[in-house]
């Protein structure tokens, strides 16, 4: 197979034609076979659900090539379970896991010669996005749904690996209230959290650190990741029933013990950041970023310039494990053959 004509080291985090995506629809209660098809674009009524009522949600996951040249995913059951759950809180029919996986699978093979090789440190980020397609006046569910899955290759989400980053606490607007809906992917919790981000790029800053909406004294996330720190021999993670459940997060939080931390998801206060030695940001695109400090008001927590051991431990463990260089005892990866 001939590999495509990239800079597999120079990708960055950003939108690459590639050749093909999959498109299902969901008419009558059951999902229609795949739609191979090479435009990027999708036709929706005016009046879709999509755009006017907010149905639509989506995921990300990424394709990793081994050493011996095997295409694997990593741990999509998962985001297949996590779109479900979205889907029944947002009243949307989900496709089942079966078609899911099939579904991360085929885009793999489809758009093989996209996947980077796996000395290059990149991969091949995979989105299924679910929509409500059919149109209708009136705040209530879609009766047609879209379900399609693209691919792009990409490399780190903030820039150079393990490049650390300084965040802002965010305290003019929040991203999501309990018992709403930032505990699932969908597509406006990303829209609220916008303003936040474009203030502190502003000010000088990677990124925001939301607070809880209720008291706005609990550390929830970033603007696109979950939010972990490393005090003494304790991998520590907020709870918060408004933060998204990061599937990364989820897998450190297995790799930390392996590696001798115990395991803390427990609400945190802002307050008591200078608790922390190491701090850093996870999720599917942004893997692992290390945080440099936090502003908070008129305090700076400083965690120094390059990342922590601890970091740099469970940086590469979950990435070998995600390539294949690392034994799989916990059955994460899938093969795409």
């Amino acid at each position: 197979m001939e590999r495509a004509n990239l800079d597999w080291a120079k990708l960055g985090f950003s939108l690459r034609a590639t050749d093909y995506n999959l498109l299902y629809r969901w008419r009558d209660g059951s999902w229609s076979p795949p739609e191979v098809r090479t435009g990027s674009e999708i036709t929706l009524p005016v009046g879709a659900t999509a755009l006017h009522y907010g149905q639509s949600i989506f995921e990300g996951l990424k394709a990793f090539e081994t050493p011996d040249g095997r295409a694997v995913l990593f741990r999509p059951q998962m985001n297949a379970a996590r779109m479900k759950r979205g889907a029944s809180k947002l009243l949307m029919a989900a496709p089942p896991t079966s078609l899911f996986l099939e579904a991360a699978r085929e885009i793999v093979r489809l758009n093989r010669r996209y996947l980077p090789p796996c000395e290059s440190g990149a991969s091949l980020y995979i989105r299924p996005l679910l929509i409500g397609s059919s149109g209708r006046l009136g705040v209530r569910p879609a009766e047609e749904y879209i379900f399609c899955v693209f691919v792009t290759p990409v490399g780190t989400y903030f820039g150079n690996e393990l490049s650390t980053i300084r965040l802002l606490v965010e305290e003019e607007c929040h991203r999501a209230a309990p018992l709403g809906v930032g505990d699932i992917k969908a597509a406006g919790n990303y829209a609220a959290g916008m303003r936040g981000v474009a203030r502190a790029k502003q000010e000088g800053f990677h990124n925001v650190l939301y607070l809880d909406a209720r008291e706005s004294r609990y550390i929830d996330e970033t603007g696109a990741t979950n939010f972990f720190g490393i005090s003494g021999s304790k991998y520590i993670t907020p709870r918060s029933l408004s933060i998204l459940p990061s599937i990364t997060n989820d897998s450190l939080m297995t790799i930390a013990r392996d590696i001798g931390l115990t395991v803390e998801q427990t609400p945190v206060e802002v307050s008591d950041l200078g608790m922390f030695q190491e701090t850093g940001c996870c999720g599917t695109a942004a893997v692992i970023t290390p945080v440099e400090s936090i502003t908070w008001r008129n305090q700076v927590f400083e965690y120094g310039p390059e990342p922590g051991p601890w970091t740099q431990e469970l940086y590469k463990n979950l990435t070998g494990i995600q390539r294949g260089q690392i034994e799989d005892r916990h059955n994460w990866l899938v093969n795409v053959d």
